[in-house]
């Protein structure tokens, strides 16, 4: 019974993760698709880069929100449910995978729904905020750290991706951290640790081809001109200077 009760907190999460704000506002606002401009992510970078800040943040906001209420709502589900079934024979599985632990399990697949949105083809986004919006809701002081640590990164190197992507690696580790910390044990929270490098290995595999771009150098910085554009401005230039010239 509790098994099919976290599938269909599992689907659930992923299908309300298929909801791909970026998408449905530049449809909305614009008449077309932002995956069809700029990088072709459907994300808030893109957005930005694509239509400006206004509407970037509203995606932003909209895709952390997505991934925090789904986790505080199955949060709800996991003390309903720890009460309902108190004393309810379930399996060894059950007992260690699944029970307690649907805010985890709701976590990852909203995040895959993000990246792999069944309503729009299966290219989504690369989950960043939405992983924050879970990141956060499951322990907020930890949130804050990774999301210190990104924005740290993205001020000082003016790469979104490199920020992220250090992010994604260290936050497993942080969780790590926090469980010996608090002197608990890993058995108990193996979920919790599989939820943690699972986000990790999405968004990393996600940036995959901006991790190649930062090795080459060619990877575009935070409001920088596009090279097509500065080379356009060059030409203008050299012509203004040759009419003066003449």
């Amino acid at each position: 019974m509790f098994t099919v009760i976290t599938v269909f907190v599992a689907l659930t999460a992923y299908f309300i993760g298929s909801i791909n704000t970026s998408v449905i506002l530049s449809k909305s606002f614009y008449g077309e698709d932002v995956r069809d401009s700029g990088s072709g992510n459907a994300g808030a970078t893109n957005m930005l880069r694509t239509y400006g800040v206004g509407v970037a943040v509203l995606t932003l906001i909209c895709d952390i929100l997505k991934g925090a209420l789904i986790v505080l709502l199955a949060n709800w589900l996991d003390i309903l449910f720890t009460a309902y079934f108190k004393g309810y024979p379930l399996s060894d599985f059950e007992n260690m995978y699944l029970f307690g632990n649907l805010k985890y399990i709701a976590g990852i697949f909203v995040v895959l729904g993000h990246d792999f949105p069944l309503w729009f083809g299966f290219r989504g986004g690369k989950g960043v905020s939405t992983s924050l919006g879970v990141i956060l809701a499951l322990n907020w002081k930890i949130g804050l750290i990774v999301l210190i640590i990104a924005l740290l990164i993205m001020i000082f190197s003016r790469y979104v991706s490199l920020g992220s992507v250090t992010a994604a690696i260290v936050y497993p580790f942080i969780v790590l951290t926090y469980i010996f910390a608090g002197e608990e044990k890993l058995s108990e929270n193996a979920v919790y640790l599989i939820m943690a490098f699972s986000l990790a290995f999405l968004l990393i595999i996600k940036h995959h081809a901006n991790i190649k771009r930062l090795k080459d150098g060619t990877e575009n910085k935070l409001f920088a001109k596009k090279a097509e554009d500065a080379d356009s401005e060059e030409e203008e230039t050299d012509e203004e200077e040759t009419f003066e010239e003449e």
